[in-house]
């Protein structure tokens, strides 16, 4: 079998699948490696021979996930690194290493699905959305508070907005007027973040024309999946990893 890892910048998203078939025989997400290795302690019966790892956290913090990794299983950690070109897409930064990993196998794996001009949207913590043209060239992105990011802004600057889980779980389902705090701040905050993939859709279209594809994954892309156009594939950046260490 084989180990796969997405090390973002809240949860630790694994899989673990055949190497014949690529079926997924197990997945997962972890909030810290403790709980990961936990996890994974598991899957010693599924007999692990290999593992390949994209993480957007520091060095030192992507290291120890590694070692604890290649120590609880016995197999190397094979890590994806920042390329010029990988799978048919050109990194469009002018200092192409400096390009979020996540971001970049997304736009790889979506680039396989069906090779035209596309907008890849990655809704976690942060949102990016990336243009990608007919012939593979990343033309450039844009960077944005995710849902838990703004939620968290407005209760860490704001006084009076306070109200409990079961308040805000309770508010996803709708996007009428709140008339509670919890229900305002939830809905407004939803309405902003499906705003801007809305814009980001209505550019790409611009751009490219009709023939254009958009691609939705990360942990909040069933919160956008019923806007016109979008496609929701929850593993683009597991079929970009698969395509930067084969």
């Amino acid at each position: 079998m084989i180990l796969e890892l997405d090390c973002g910048n809240s949860l630790i998203k694994w899989r673990a699948l055949s190497p014949d078939s690529g079926v997924v025989v197990a997945q997962g997400a972890s909030s810290s490696s403790i709980e990961l290795l936990s996890e994974l302690t598991s899957l010693a019966l599924l007999r692990i021979s290999k593992a390949r790892l994209v993480s957007v956290r520091s060095d030192q913090e992507t290291a120890e996930i590694c070692s604890r990794i290649s120590d609880a299983l016995g197999v190397g950690v094979q890590r994806a690194v920042p390329s010029k070109e990988l799978g048919g897409v050109v990194n469009g930064y002018l200092e192409y290493e400096r390009l979020g990993m996540d971001r970049w196998l997304a736009m790889v794996g979506a680039f396989q699905l069906r090779r035209n001009a596309m907008l890849v949207v990655d809704l976690g913590t942060a949102v990016t959305a990336d243009l990608v043209d007919e012939n593979g060239l990343h033309l450039g992105g844009y960077i944005c508070p995710g849902l838990s990011l703004l939620r968290s802004q407005l209760h860490t600057h704001t006084q009076r907005i306070r109200y409990s889980m079961e308040e805000e779980l309770s508010s996803c389902d709708a996007l009428e007027p709140g008339r509670t705090t919890g229900e305002a701040v939830e809905r407004g905050c939803l309405l902003m973040l499906r705003s801007f993939v809305s814009s980001q859709i209505a550019h790409a279209s611009g751009r490219f024309g009709t023939d254009v594809s958009v691609y939705a994954t990360g942990g909040d892309a069933a919160l956008i999946e019923d806007i016109d156009l979008v496609q929701r594939v929850p593993d683009l950046v597991f079929r970009g990893l698969a395509i930067a260490c084969p």
